[in-house]
């Protein structure tokens, strides 16, 4: 496994695409594009992240706009229950005066999900936090031979477990858990 996921990360290393939250990927950056590619391709979501940011360049601006404000630069871009989240939510890491540490912390923030706390805290923190969307359930089903059977209920529990296993052994290898996460190599839409 070690070579495998020493491939994995080099891969990454050459074949990631530039994106504006990873040359700066820090914690507000990440979470607001974590955020905004739910349900939303990467292509889509890029103009609007630029857009967004050069608005409210902080969670202290995020928070302190009117909400107005925020679904006029989210607008065109969908699901506009993810920019009333990420405004509440910006109301209460404004007020706690930090982001949360923990996955269990991010799991208390409206709008962020299991996967979303671990993309958040892999990619801006750099904790060994797993994630499991379609593409990591994808690749992961294919590397492992985990497949679903009918009335399986315990398949994304193996799946996220596995996960969990991937980005862990990685870790301790030194390897950024960015670039240890399967979906790193699966490319997003």
């Amino acid at each position: 496994m070690n070579n495998v996921l020493n491939q994995m990360a080099g891969w990454f290393e050459r074949q990631q695409r530039i994106l504006p939250w990873r040359e700066n990927p820090d914690t507000y950056r990440v979470w607001i594009s974590e955020i905004m590619l739910q349900q939303t391709q990467v292509v889509t979501v890029i103009p609007y992240f630029e857009k967004f940011i050069a608005r409210f360049p902080t969670v202290q601006a995020l928070a302190q706009a009117p909400e107005e404000d925020v679904l006029l630069h989210w607008a065109g871009l969908g699901y506009y229950s993810r920019a009333r989240n990420i405004h509440r939510a910006a109301k209460i890491i404004d007020q706690a005066g930090c982001f949360p540490s923990t996955r269990e912390g991010w799991l208390e923030i409206p709008g962020v999900g299991h996967y979303t706390a671990g993309a958040i805290l892999s990619i801006s923190l750099n904790q060994p936090e797993a994630i499991l969307d379609g593409n990591v359930e994808r690749v992961l089903s294919r590397a492992r031979r985990v497949s679903r059977m009918k009335g399986d209920s315990f398949y994304k529990e193996r799946l996220w477990r596995l996960s969990r296993i991937v980005v862990e052994r990685a870790f301790d290898l030194k390897i950024p858990p960015r670039a240890a996460n399967p979906r790193s190599c699966a490319r997003r839409r």
